[in-house]
């Protein structure tokens, strides 16, 4: 009988390409590696792999059996969550990643929800960003992330993930209480204003740059960091204005004024899970407590008190 784990690296050398990228994605040497493959070739008794310079690629045979393996992994994950739900209970690890805002907003009532009706599941919990955490995902390092698209950008859909949507959550301005920029009308009013924001090559650093320059703006860029309290932190004490999504509003935006945007533009969150562990009940208490950890904070946070 073949060995799941080797198929597993095959499937993995499929879907990272090479040996060393297999390994950094799980913590192996290559040579660990290629000792595995190397033995599930001998075990199956056919040529999986071929050498084209330097390089290891699969043969037909090898992207074929790559591709049972994936299946199999699928099926074994969907056997699994239908035996959990047989079973008729929620236990052991759920290991998730998100990016930082639903940690700030989100992550504490979530967990506080699963304590009273799940107190048998152990969620473990890691900031990641979107890209970072559905590498982790694929690779079965997590059980389920959480990720964000933005207005304009391309939306994230991988390949065998059961993707839920979460929340549309506003992008709004965020200025101080006083000094120059506190009574700002328009976006026009702040072409020489110091920003706070994201780093270019993150969604929300390239949604806030192409939306400023779609309003005719050329954003002076004095800080740059990807982290949304510190940028809070720099428009409150006066030296910065910024971009702040809706879920911190209910609580870290004090000492500040906080506007609407035109066009009234929002992101979209969301949670993604390998789709053969989609029914799990583990999974479906969290995404349950998420959502109802959402639904309150969207209840919390008076946006209708913003101006437009």
């Amino acid at each position: 009988m073949l060995n799941l784990h080797r198929l597993f690296l095959l499937h993995e050398l499929r879907r990272l390409e090479t040996m060393t990228a297999v390994a950094s994605a799980h913590s192996m040497s290559p040579s660990a590696v290629s000792q595995q493959l190397s033995q599930l070739e001998r075990e199956t008794k056919v040529s999986l792999f071929s050498q084209v310079g330097r390089r290891v690629v699969l043969t037909d045979a090898g992207v074929q059996l790559a591709r049972r393996a994936e299946e199999m992994l699928s099926l074994l994950e969907t056997a699994q969550a239908e035996l959990s739900l047989a079973e008729g209970g929620t236990g052991g690890p759920l290991r998730v990643a998100s990016f930082q805002t639903p940690m700030i907003a989100l992550a504490p009532a979530t967990v506080t929800v699963l304590a009273q009706r799940s107190p048998q599941l152990q969620l473990e919990m890691a900031q990641q960003e979107v890209d970072a955490a559905y590498e982790g995902l694929l690779a079965h390092r997590y059980d389920v992330i959480l990720g964000e698209d933005y207005p304009g950008g391309q939306q994230v859909v991988r390949r065998g993930t059961d993707r839920e949507a979460l929340l549309r959550d506003p992008l709004l301005l965020v200025l101080p209480d006083t000094g120059p920029w506190s009574e700002v009308r328009g976006l026009a009013e702040l072409a020489e204003a110091p920003w706070a924001l994201d780093p270019a090559e993150g969604r929300t650093g390239l949604w806030a740059r192409t939306y400023l320059r779609g309003a005719g703006i050329e954003p002076r860029i004095r800080f740059e960091t990807p982290d949304p309290l510190l940028q809070v932190h720099l428009v409150r004490t006066g030296h910065a204005v910024a971009f702040v999504p809706g879920i911190i509003a209910a609580e870290h935006l004090g000492g500040t004024r906080v506007v609407r945007l035109p066009g009234d533009p929002h992101r979209s969150l969301y949670t993604a899970a390998r789709a053969g562990a989609a029914r799990h009940p583990s999974l479906l208490a969290f995404r349950a407590a998420l959502l109802e950890a959402a639904e309150e904070l969207t209840d919390a946070t008076d946006l209708e008190r913003l101006r437009p």
